[in-house]
């Protein structure tokens, strides 16, 4: 299987990668600005680094050349989206999995919605604009609403709630999003297929992370 990860040198994408390399026999193309600079000693023969960036529609065509699955870190421009999704469609290229952030429906209610709404900085509409570029597409999307995220080793815990369905938990590490995102791949069934999950981790249902 050949992956292509958008955003690579991004936090999530890093741990993403490692775990593809661990745990599939996949080959990894890593798309980022300054890639070659910023991702040095991802080397391998299973890797391939790409300088580029989100808007260049041609440069990703041509990277998408015999790629399976695409992965997006960063679904808060509405013109990258459009790129992205554009760059795909061309190339003949349907599965992507991209990341978003939750709140992008209204769906986050209680004290935690509270608390969402002045720390969100007025971004979420932003994000919503992006997520709806890629549900209105014609491509097998899954998109992650994720959760206020923190790091951990070795905590890969996760759970999800459906787009319709009220957002539950307020944190969630970033090795977690990672380890659906690989679960999501090795996943035969269509089940993921043009849904829309919320990402959390069970057992937060708090007022707040529990780092703030």
């Amino acid at each position: 299987m050949n992956i292509l990860i958008l955003g690579a040198a991004g936090k999530i994408s890093r741990y993403l990668s490692d775990m593809l390399l661990k745990l599939t026999n996949a080959h990894l193309t890593l798309y980022a600005r300054q890639a070659t600079q910023r991702l040095k000693g991802n080397e391998s023969e299973r890797v391939n680094l790409v300088d580029g960036d989100f808007l260049d529609t041609d440069l990703l065509e041509q990277t998408m050349n015999g790629i399976d699955v695409v992965y997006v870190n960063d679904m808060y421009d509405e013109a990258a989206t459009v790129s992205i999704v554009k760059a795909m469609e061309r190339a003949g290229v349907k599965r992507i999995i991209a990341a978003s952030s939750l709140g992008i429906y209204d769906e986050v209610g209680g004290k935690f919605g509270e608390w969402l709404i002045p720390m969100s900085n007025g971004e979420l509409p932003k994000f919503a604009a992006s997520a709806r570029v890629l549900e209105e597409s014609s491509l097998d999307y899954t998109l992650l609403r994720i959760t206020w995220m923190y790091n951990e080793d070795g905590n890969t815990n996760y759970m999800l709630t459906n787009k319709g369905e009220p957002f539950v938990g307020t944190q969630v590490t970033r090795q977690a999003v990672a380890q659906l995102v690989v679960d999501i791949i090795q996943d035969d069934s269509s089940r993921f297929i043009r849904s829309s999950l919320g990402v959390s981790e069970p057992g937060t249902d708090w007022d707040k992370p529990s780092f703030y």
